[in-house]
């Protein structure tokens, strides 16, 4: 599942090295801009609904995090 969600946002998201950093939202690297498109991406890829209550930095701060969310969305 990581695999296939860095290889998705790598792809949406040149300039971000998501491998990088296990603090993607704490150290600023994404934006309010860039997770709503992240949730639109893992939206359409993976045909989940992502509730409000699922958008905290826990989830967003790394690729393991997305990846935890999405699959207990699954």
């Amino acid at each position: 599942m990581e695999e296939k969600i860095m290889e998705l946002l790598s792809e949406e998201y040149p300039d971000i090295d998501f491998a990088a950093s296990d603090s993607l939202v704490d150290d600023g690297i994404l934006d309010s801009l860039t997770i709503t498109g992240i949730i639109a991406t893992l939206s359409m890829e993976f045909g989940i609904v992502i509730p409000y209550e699922e958008i905290i930095e826990e989830n967003f701060n790394s690729i393991a995090g997305l990846a935890r969310m999405v699959e207990k969305l699954q």
